[in-house]
């Protein structure tokens, strides 16, 4: 067993597996800060940690009955020539999903500001406790299941890329806990940077309607590399960094 642990194989495939688990979770991460910033306060960090536990334990799930996630690919049927798979299914149906989400948001963000998700309001006397406590009920819950449905296809795509990589179940366990742990830490800073710079929310917003259609081609065997959807990314943030640091440096020079 220490052999094994000890091995360089083995750490440099935990390592590899690691850090591919937590770049796939990026748009998982942003997806989760979108919904948790809909909230009252006091919601926002249990939010986030139901979705990331929600995503643990689909993982850990789906890597445990690796033969039925692998059985997914094969075809169930055949439209227009194009053979489709439970994968593709889920592929596109999440995909329009997130689509449906993130285009959703962007319109409450840029268009209907006003029309936000309605929250409850403690301090209206015409609401009873029990009233109260099943609004928030009803808000928390709502919060947690959109963030379950996606993880069930952020998770797919993340034990897929698992399996092709490594053979031991154990690195990719191991792989998937290391992966959580750090997303866990970043969720928090990342949802409230994401929430005091609205343009790095539509930004985001943006991003998960690429990664949408990204998971609408997958499901119609059109690979497109996720590489450059990352890099694109990785580069808009960057300039919409250098814009907050410019409109910031203006703000303390006219203050």
């Amino acid at each position: 067993m220490l052999e094994f642990l000890l091995d360089p194989n083995t750490i440099i495939a935990f390592l590899t597996l690691a850090a591919l688990e937590i770049v796939l979770g990026i748009d998982n991460i942003i997806f989760i800060s979108v919904i948790a910033n809909r909230l009252p306060a006091e919601m926002r960090d249990q939010v986030r940690r139901f979705g990331l536990m929600f995503a643990l334990i689909t993982r850990v799930l789906l890597l445990l009955s690796l033969s039925w996630v692998m059985g997914l690919t094969e075809a169930l049927f055949t439209a227009f020539n194009q053979e489709i798979s439970g994968r593709d299914l889920i592929l596109f149906f999440g995909g329009l999903f997130l689509l449906w989400k993130a285009s959703k948001e962007i319109y409450l963000e840029v268009e209907a500001e006003e029309e936000h998700v309605e929250s409850y309001d403690d301090s209206k006397p015409v609401i009873s406790a029990a009233a109260a406590t099943a609004a928030k009920a009803k808000v928390f819950w709502g919060a947690v299941i959109q963030i379950g449905i996606l993880d069930i296809v952020f998770s797919l795509d993340s034990v897929i890329t698992a399996v092709g990589l490594v053979d031991e179940i154990s690195i990719m366990i191991a792989a998937v806990l290391a992966s959580i742990a750090v997303m866990l830490y970043a969720a928090k800073p990342i949802g409230e940077f994401v929430h005091r710079h609205p343009s790095i929310k539509v930004l985001a917003l943006s991003f998960l309607t690429i990664v949408g259609l990204v998971l609408i081609a997958e499901s119609l065997d059109v690979h497109i590399p996720k590489g450059y959807v990352y890099f694109a990314m990785a580069f808009s943030l960057l300039v919409e960094f250098l814009n907050i640091r410019a409109r910031t440096k203006k703000n303390n020079l006219n203050a």
